[in-house]
């Protein structure tokens, strides 16, 4: 399916919202508590027009409350809240129009078609009946369902369940798409076709707010929001975020396993090294960590080459995945360092 260009997004222009007119989302001290410690607080992001926003954490940490308080499905107690420039409490007929929202489960006619599915929730957009049919084979098409238009969706699998979704979620031609853990339970190898999709969605100009447990996936995203127990620790891009966590940038370097004590030793010596770590795993690799990688290798080498006892083997940046990452920025977290 060819994505076609989302209109311009109006300005939100009016009472103090001059400031939004680039921005898709804004959240300020927003929370929802719901009784205790459940619910989420103190939430404070922006989402800007044309990007991808992923929110990771694991299950519970307020993900779902977050997207139902975007979309308006929720009330917040404390703090302001606009989406396209609105109030979710008050959204318009016009304003819903241009959302689209995939929920975290299944919530179609397991007793209708494909198509039968796709060609209701466009009724409920008020779609013309002749006119939509273009924007259904459309939809279909860009999640690979069209052979499956006839068949009930009780007989789809989940994966094919998820795809028929993300189509109804798209039928209208919306500008932000809501998408709920779109990824969950289906295989590696659709995820990344899902993924795909919706970075072909925001080339086309859409905005995107993506909630997923696959904290790896944070990397495909423009800007990343780190929750835990219902609070944002960090919001930036899943650079920064790689730097924040393990306090600047990795590299790795191999030199035979006998020397690398007194490699380790040379280098823990450099003011450019903050840190050296020797690998459990693969004796003679060596993760240093330096504020800059690409300032740091040159450096690196003219330190060894002043030690021709030592061979380097290998030299370059490390990109730890971000599943490290996240796990890093917990243990930040317990430690009272967020």
């Amino acid at each position: 399916m060819e994505i076609p260009q989302a209109p311009r997004q109006a300005s939100a222009g009016r009472a103090r919202q001059s400031d939004l007119t680039a921005l898709t989302i804004k959240a300020d001290q927003v929370e929802k508590v719901f009784g205790g410690d459940t619910g989420v607080f103190d939430l404070n992001f922006e989402v800007p027009a044309g990007a991808i926003f992923g929110m990771i954490g694991p299950s519970g940490c307020g993900k779902t409350t977050t997207v139902r308080l975007l979309t308006g499905l929720y009330r917040r107690d404390k703090g302001k809240l606009w989406v396209l420039g609105r109030d979710p409490d008050r959204f318009s007929l016009r304003t819903r129009e241009r959302i689209g929202y995939m929920p975290q489960h299944f919530v179609l006619y397991p007793n209708l078609t494909v198509w039968e599915n796709l060609n209701f929730v466009a009724s409920l957009y008020g779609m013309g009946y002749l006119s939509r049919r273009k924007w259904l084979a459309q939809a279909l098409d860009f999640v690979e369902l069209s052979d499956a238009r006839h068949r009930l969706g009780s007989q789809l699998s989940g994966g094919m369940q998820r795809r028929l979704e993300l189509a109804c979620t798209l039928v209208h031609n919306p500008l932000l798409i809501f998408a709920d853990e779109p990824t969950a339970g289906i295989d590696p190898v659709l995820r990344g076709k899902f993924w795909d999709h919706f970075r072909n969605l925001r080339d086309g100009g859409r905005t995107l707010f993506i909630t997923t447990q696959y904290v790896g996936e944070a990397a495909y995203c423009d800007m990343v929001g780190v929750m835990r127990a219902g609070r944002l620790l960090h919001v930036d891009t899943p650079e920064n975020l790689r730097r924040k966590a393990f306090s600047g940038e990795q590299i790795q370097l191999v030199v035979p396993p006998a020397q690398v004590y007194a490699a380790a030793k040379i280098l823990m010596s450099q003011p450019y090294v903050a840190d050296v770590r020797r690998s459990n795993d693969q004796p003679g690799l060596l993760v240093l960590h330096v504020a800059d990688a690409s300032d740091a290798l040159p450096l690196i080498f003219n330190t060894m080459s002043d030690h021709p006892e030592i061979s380097v083997q290998q030299a370059d940046r490390y990109v730890p995945p971000f599943d490290d990452v996240f796990i890093r920025l917990m243990e930040q977290a317990e430690e009272g360092h967020v």
